[in-house]
């Protein structure tokens, strides 16, 4: 008999340690990530967006390959537990960050080879993450029947761990690498994904038989000598050799994403439309559709670890004392705060019948994140006399960025877990994350053309000069914002028909 934990399966307790712990290593090294890029490397803010966007646009975008194999061949559990092993050695290496680069003239000098270990370190992240993120979320939704209202209560407490191992990271990584030293902070984030890869192995007997290879007999069979099993490890680590040779040729990786999921598109309908009844058609395109649509709310949520950290240390007043990456502390603070009342929320309305459908949430989201920037445009209006932004502003921002993402982002994997073909159900998973990929590629974009002229110190009277540069592209952000949340509204009687016919 399955064991319940407070009315939830003692498996995902399990999960929810492995995640919380994956997660503070992840986002340790994300509040981090562009300031290291501007102030260590010294890259101007345009190529640092778009190495910051390629990274991003990679974390998750391999997890659709990851669910692939994870469907085929290694089972869930195996890929989860390969995938936290690859995320150890890459996080720990990002604690050498060799020497910084200098001004020489009208150049800067770079170390290529702590440069280049640095692309191999995210390259190592990327694909851990790629066999992690989306199969530990299919085996959160594994754990369900398929009709089990407690799904999305679920999916939130498990969303609960993702953002208390982030708001932990966020503030002790964050001061500790902008205070004593880079390799600090990535350090302890490297720390945090040990734990969570022990989390994993120990308690992975409460996941019981969820999770295992479908066929176990092909996994160890052998292929060219070797067995299967180690044929797909081996060939990860000549992925990874490939994913740091292209970090150090292309400038970002739109092209790839292009190479990775038109095919992958052009396949998914094929099959739905060869191998699906009408009603796994019709969900199938309306998860899609709103896929579409978080591509949006991502581009633009992803600017907190971007454009808003570098107008946080330009432009917001912020004591002084504390360091920019720490304000990203405050999403994941806002999270653990208010994941339960929307999960009560959601659970409550329900009950009474009543419960906004997806389209209706996502599009809450959208406009929710259109507001955050909004309040960011009335702070620059109200900027002090040094051209600063009170801190208020900020927090308000970041707010309304929280209630979005709780509106959107497990609401949006509860619905990928309940509403795939079972068949492709790693597939889609993946694809819900390759959306998410696409968003970030896109808010790299965003961030770059946000650069402060690299003649533009941040600093004194230049300060008017970057906060107009901000103030007017968050206007910009926020008008689209509400056009789009708009434009589901209006078609969301057609998602909700589609749902359920």
């Amino acid at each position: 008999m399955e064991r319940k934990i407070l009315g939830h399966p003692a498996g995902l307790y399990t999960l929810f340690m492995t995640e919380m712990w994956e997660r503070f290593s992840y986002y340790g090294m994300r509040a981090l990530l562009i300031l290291y890029l501007t102030k260590h490397f010294l890259f101007d803010d345009f190529k640092a967006g778009m190495i910051y966007g390629s990274y991003v646009a990679l974390i998750y975008g391999l997890p659709l390959l990851g669910g692939i194999i994870a469907d085929r061949y290694l089972g869930m559990k195996k890929s989860v537990t390969f995938g936290a092993i690859l995320l150890v050695f890459g996080h720990l290496s990002m604690a050498i960050e060799g020497d910084p680069a200098v001004v020489e003239g009208d150049s800067v000098s770079r170390s290529d080879f702590y440069l280049n270990f640095f692309f191999l370190s995210i390259s190592l992240i990327a694909v851990g993450v790629g066999f992690l993120k989306a199969n530990i979320s299919n085996l959160v939704g594994a754990l369900y029947k398929f009709d089990d209202q407690k799904r999305d209560s679920g999916f939130t407490i498990f969303y609960m761990g993702i953002n208390l191992g982030a708001f932990v990271a966020t503030i002790v990584c964050a001061y500790l690498g902008e205070t004593f030293g880079w390799r600090y902070g990535f350090g302890v984030a490297g720390i945090g994904m040990v734990l969570g890869l022990l989390a994993f192995r120990i308690g992975s007997k409460n996941l019981e038989n969820v999770g295992l290879p479908q066929d176990p007999d092909l996994l160890n069979s052998k292929r060219f000598g070797i067995r299967v099993e180690y044929l797909i490890y081996l060939s990860a680590i000549l992925f990874i050799a490939l994913t740091w040779f292209l970090f150090t040729v292309l400038d970002d990786f739109g092209i790839i994403l292009g190479l990775i999921g038109l095919p992958v598109m052009t396949w998914l309908f094929f099959y739905i439309n060869r191998k699906c009844n009408r009603k796994e058609r019709n969900q199938t395109l309306v998860m899609l559709v709103l896929m579409a649509f978080s591509v949006f709310f991502w581009a633009l949520f992803e600017q907190a670890a971007s454009s808003v950290t570098l107008f946080t240390d330009r432009n917001v007043n912020t004591g002084g004392e504390l360091p920019a990456g720490m304000f990203q502390a405050l999403n994941p603070f806002f999270i653990v705060l208010f994941a339960p009342v929307f999960a009560y929320l959601w659970a409550y309305l329900a009950k009474q019948n009543i419960e906004p459908n997806t389209g209706i949430k996502f599009a809450l989201a959208i406009l929710l994140v259109g507001v955050g920037f909004m309040a960011l445009v009335l702070g620059a209006n109200l900027a002090d006399k040094n051209f600063k932004v009170h801190l208020i502003f900020l927090v308000v921002m970041y707010l309304c960025h929280t209630f979005g993402e709780l509106c959107l982002s497990p609401v949006g994997l509860s619905m990928v877990s309940r509403l795939s073909v079972t068949r492709i159900a790693g597939l889609m998973m993946g694809i819900w994350f390759l959306s998410s990929s696409l968003a970030g590629y896109v808010s790299g974009l965003i961030a770059g053309l946000m650069a402060v002229p690299n003649d533009v110190s941040p600093a004194e009277s230049d300060a008017a000069i970057s906060l107009e540069i901000y103030s007017s592209n968050f206007e910009i952000l926020a008008v689209l914002s509400v056009i789009v949340a708009l434009c589901l509204f209006l078609i969301n009687p057609f998602i909700k028909r589609y749902l359920t016919n």
